[in-house]
């Protein structure tokens, strides 16, 4: 049996927090008597990933996505449970480990700020001990793959962001790491960027096999990569699987939009209407009824296009949390 190249089992991290109230009073009494609070911000998750799998890893701020990809990279000792990676434990730091995984967090810079983005790579060339020919020819597939010849020699602060956001993660992936942490890396571009952000990622996973872990807030980096996704909500595990399982469990309803020749018509006998803009009518009913009020619709109506779909992603998601809190 092949291990996976990550594996939790009972995974926690707790931290203790310091509280008092706000005032003179407080203040002076919270210097002999502090009151402290636990808070666990992941409890006891469990899953694994194999080798090559690009996993959206879901959940609201605050859910314990950071914490975990921090565990998972060495960055922050576990309280509790049992976590592996490439079958290294992270948080001992082997240097063997850390050259076979990267961190990419969206609102983290790593490249320095007055310099070009190549002098940066070159600090990452030494401090990865990079063979010079394997540096040049990973160079220059990313150099390709992202599009970054005229960015190369400009000082970090005259890029704008979503270039800037490209130099970060090809600096993080110079070492052609097997284990890719995404956290955000998509946070604050533009549709355009997003899309060559999403496309790379997908290009990189093809060739190199790398194993992908990602967070994001933008359902369409999951839509796009992610086959399988693992949802959390105040640090517990709610969800493991495939996406489209994950849309048959936590909705029950599906969407119709429907074009008719006709002007506007009342067809709220057929289920709920959602909006109507240029002849085309969006309406929501129960995934049980969407057969046979499809052909309803088909029989009773001038139909001149019809198409049935699941509902965006990012609603079944709430559905998920609001269940969680239920």
């Amino acid at each position: 049996m092949v291990s996976p190249v990550i594996h939790i089992r009972e995974l926690s991290k707790t931290y203790e927090v310091t509280e008092r109230e706000s005032g003179l009073i407080a203040s002076v009494r919270s210097l002999v008597h502090r009151t402290r609070e636990e808070v666990r911000a992941v409890d006891r998750i469990s899953f694994d990933l194999a080798a090559g799998e690009v996993v959206g890893f879901l959940g609201p701020n605050g859910a314990g996505k950071t914490t975990t990809l921090k565990m998972l990279s060495g960055l922050l000792y576990p309280t509790a449970g049992e976590v592996t990676v490439l079958g290294y434990v992270p948080s001992k730091r082997l240097g063997t480990f850390l050259r076979q995984i990267t961190l990419v967090m969206g609102q983290r810079n790593q490249l320095v700020w007055d310099i070009p983005a190549l002098d940066s790579f070159e600090l990452n060339r030494a401090i990865y001990r990079i063979p010079p020919a394997d540096y040049r020819r990973t160079l220059d597939e990313l150099t390709e793959l992202l599009e970054l010849g005229p960015l190369l020699r400009k000082p970090v602060r005259n890029l704008s962001l979503g270039e800037r956001m490209k130099c970060e993660i090809a600096a993080a992936l110079l070492h052609r790491p097997q284990v890719v942490f995404l956290d955000e890396p998509t946070i604050g571009l533009d549709v355009t960027m997003q899309r060559r952000i999403r496309d790379f990622i997908a290009e990189y996973n093809r060739r190199f096999g790398a194993t992908v872990l990602l967070t994001s807030h933008y359902m369409a980096d999951v839509e796009a990569l992610c086959r399988r996704v693992v949802v959390i909500h105040h640090g517990r595990l709610l969800f493991d699987g495939d996406l489209s399982a994950l849309v048959q469990q936590f909705t029950a309803h599906k969407t119709i939009v429907v074009q008719l020749q006709e002007g506007r018509l009342d067809l709220r006998k057929y289920g709920e209407v959602l909006s109507f803009e240029d002849g085309r009518y969006t309406l929501r009913v129960p995934k049980a009824e969407t057969a046979r009020i499809t052909e309803r619709l088909l029989a009773d109506l001038p139909v001149i296009d019809l198409l049935v779909e699941d509902p965006p992603i990012e609603e079944v998601i709430e559905r998920v949390f609001a269940q969680e809190i239920e």
